[in-house]
């Protein structure tokens, strides 16, 4: 049995909180924003979907072109960067 069969446990917190294991959220690729739905079966077991809250007109595209940079940064679309004259100590 592999690692990854053994069922994953965490507790409640006294707010009702609980903290889904980081091995479980890249298996499932849960990620900030997304939403658990949360279902009691007939039978009494709990079951939970995860409903995905991805943002963006091409959040499901895997072709993404990479834009360079960590993102923080900003860039001058319409090509000004290096133009003296527009530049915001001129």
């Amino acid at each position: 049995m592999a690692a990854e069969d053994f069922p994953e446990e965490t507790t409640v917190s006294d707010r009702g909180m609980v903290t889904i294991p980081a091995a479980l959220r890249r298996r499932l690729d849960i990620e900030p924003g997304d939403k658990l739905r949360w279902n009691v079966t007939e039978g009494g077991d709990l079951a939970v979907e995860v409903v995905r809250q991805r943002y963006g007109a091409f959040e499901d595209d895997d072709l993404q072109a990479p834009m360079g940079g960590d993102g923080v940064e900003t860039h001058d679309l319409a090509g000004y960067e290096d133009d003296p004259a527009f530049t915001e100590n001129a």
